[in-house]
């Protein structure tokens, strides 16, 4: 974390603060975590407000004053900037337009098409007296011979620019275009309808930006490579209904987290991260588990998952995904991890691909229970169709970590350990 936001501040200039006191929130790249007091005293002034953006790590945000001083008489250090990066670029915005609107109009900056510049030269004409009507502000041919005509001189005959032998050009040559392209940009103003062309801009939040850096580096810096297999979740399915008579209860996700864990301790290879000197076997296993929030995605760690039971890999991912969907996820609950995975299927999706968190080597996608037709046979060889509770994954591998080999086994030995859901008790 380089930059944060002050989300908002809870203690009040000339408010006393103890030590552990909350004095504000401050949004980091992945949450929203609160900042203490580490002394006792008077909170004096507050330097950066509420809302702003990009506040610099280790930038000096507010003043405390021991109590019993004057905290009304605390003098602001010298190099302190109370103005916010977000207001000085506020505050720059008319200037930059004011600047680039003198630009377009002076001399030295007017766009000449070829034969343009020629006519100008030839005839001493000054474009920038005439507003250009061709495209991205280019002063046309078209626009010379206008200015020519108001001007009521004409080329000459013995001139070495190119003109027309009739000087009855066609109006529609020597007028403006119909629609003719604007030099600059339109813009939109509150409060008034849109004019063609434009655009609102979006402001993204640290999440947002985080994320799209990370997915950018993840597909252009990672090979990516791809397996599915199908697994019969039918008894996953029977023991969660076991469990919910005895008042316990479990999702599918947190059998699929179970099972990913015992095969990552099964073959501890896939359990490995890629640095610049190369793979990194972990020896902890610890599965990210993506949560959708209004931030963006979230990944909270289940730790040592692989020691863990059903109920308690269940009890620890409600409370890290409430805490997500809240943004109060300690840095520790979200960074680092070996292995994640990302569950689509309560949305309907029947497969999909999912990108890697680097620098961790794989990403397990899971898609939506389905409903397939299957021929069985029983012992006295008599086929009959049978209704199968099916479900695809897909692991995203980095193949620098795990080959084709490796991935295509550790999918293998998942679907066992999935659909044997007393074999994850023995781990």
């Amino acid at each position: 974390m380089e930059k944060g936001n002050i989300v908002k501040w809870l203690k009040k200039e000339g408010e006393t603060v103890h030590v552990g006191d909350v004095l504000c929130e401050i949004e980091t790249d992945k949450a929203v975590v609160s900042f203490d007091s580490s002394d006792d005293g008077v909170l004096a002034k507050i330097l950066v407000e509420d809302g702003t953006k990009d506040v610099t790590l280790g930038s000096l945000i507010a003043l405390l004053v021991a109590e019993g001083e004057d905290w009304t008489q605390v003098e602001i250090p010298t190099p302190v900037h109370t103005s916010s990066p977000a207001q000085t670029a506020l505050a720059a915005i008319p200037t930059l337009f004011s600047s680039k609107a003198q630009h377009s109009a002076g001399k030295g900056e007017v766009r000449l098409s070829p034969a343009a510049r020629q006519i100008v030269q030839t005839h001493g004409l000054e474009p920038s007296t005439t507003p250009p009507t061709g495209p991205r502000g280019i002063f046309t041919k078209e626009d010379a011979l206008n200015m020519l005509k108001h001007k009521g001189t004409t080329p000459s005959a013995t001139s070495t620019a190119p003109v027309q032998p009739s000087l009855k050009a066609p109006q529609a040559v020597l007028g403006a275009p119909l629609y003719a392209r604007p030099s600059t940009p339109p813009i939109s103003i509150p409060g008034q309808p849109l004019a063609p062309g434009t655009f609102t801009e979006i402001p993204a939040s640290n999440v947002r930006q985080v994320i799209a850096r990370r997915l950018t580096e993840s597909k252009s810096t990672i090979p990516h490579s791809y397996a599915s297999i199908d697994c019969n979740i039918e008894e996953v399915l029977k023991t969660k209904t076991e469990l919910a008579r005895d008042d316990i209860k479990v999702s599918v996700n947190d059998f699929i987290i179970k099972a990913a864990a015992v095969t990552l301790k099964q073959m501890p290879d896939v359990n490995s991260t890629w640095s610049s000197e190369g793979p990194r076997q972990l020896g902890s296993i610890d599965i990210s588990v993506a949560v959708a929030t209004d931030r963006g995605l979230v990944t909270p760690i289940v730790q040592d998952a692989a020691s863990k039971g059903i109920e308690e890999i269940s009890i620890m991912v409600k409370v890290l995904a409430k805490k997500a969907k809240a943004g109060k996820l300690l840095p520790e609950e979200y960074q680092g991890g070996s292995f994640s995975i990302s569950n689509l299927g309560m949305f309907g999706i029947k497969e999909f691909i999912a990108v890697i968190n680097p620098p961790q080597a794989c990403i397990l996608a899971i898609g939506r229970l389905r409903h397939d037709l299957a021929v069985s046979e029983d012992d006295d060889g008599n086929h009959s169709l049978c209704r199968k509770e099916m479900m695809m994954v897909t692991l995203s591998s980095d193949s620098r970590v795990v080959d084709d080999e490796l991935a295509s086994q550790f999918l293998e030995n998942f679907r066992l350990n999935l659909e044997n859901p007393t074999r994850l008790a023995l781990f």
